[in-house]
């Protein structure tokens, strides 16, 4: 195959797999591909595609933008994508504050914050609060590992919404929770809910 021909090729995949994995790196690149760090960067820059920092923090914005539930700095991670009802994904690079310093496996409150601050982001309400959750923790997380949490309202009953949050490293399941998430559309509403049963 000739060398045009090759990188013709090369530059058509890896505009596939970016459109596939946003915020996949370019180290990450480079070993799918097989060609150097650098190689990836000129390819970027033919293409036109920014690096992963700057694709998630252009998703993160237009995720957050329409959110109701909550304010953007309180979503645990970066929302890169949401359908407000219906599904979203948000983003957390793991880093050894988050860890336990003798072992470096991250705690596994951060790991659930994201999970339920994502499911309630989902949820189209002016107010929204966790009811009960059940979760699952698959195996330890390293800091340095991202997390992919992945969500999605699985049902509805009046103003009880069930999510369902699946949290993945490259495509390994580490966290599986299902989350009742209640609408309190009238924030006066809410002493009330708060004093009752959420269920």
């Amino acid at each position: 195959m000739k060398p045009k021909q090759k990188k013709s090729k090369r530059l058509e995949r890896l505009r596939e797999v970016i459109e596939d994995d946003p915020f996949i790196t370019d180290r990450e690149l480079a070993c799918v591909f097989g060609v150097s760090i650098q190689t990836i960067r000129l390819d970027r820059l033919e293409l036109g595609i920014p690096e992963s920092r700057e694709r998630t923090r252009r998703l993160a914005e237009e995720a957050t933008n329409k959110v109701r539930s909550v304010e953007t700095g309180e979503v645990i991670g970066d929302l890169i994508h949401v359908k407000l009802g219906q599904e979203g994904i948000s983003v957390l690079e793991t880093d050894k504050d988050m860890a336990f310093q003798r072992t470096s496996i991250v705690r596994g409150h951060h790991i659930f914050a994201q999970a339920n601050s994502l499911a309630v982001a989902l949820v189209d309400a002016e107010i929204a609060l966790t009811g009960t959750a059940t979760v699952k923790y698959l195996r330890p997380v390293k800091a340095g590992e991202r997390l992919v949490a992945k969500a999605e309202i699985v049902s509805r009953s009046g103003r009880r919404h069930v999510v369902k949050v699946t949290t993945k490293i490259g495509h390994e399941d580490v966290f599986t929770g299902e989350f009742a998430v209640f609408a309190v559309d009238e924030p006066d509403g809410y002493g009330e809910t708060q004093g009752g049963d959420l269920n």
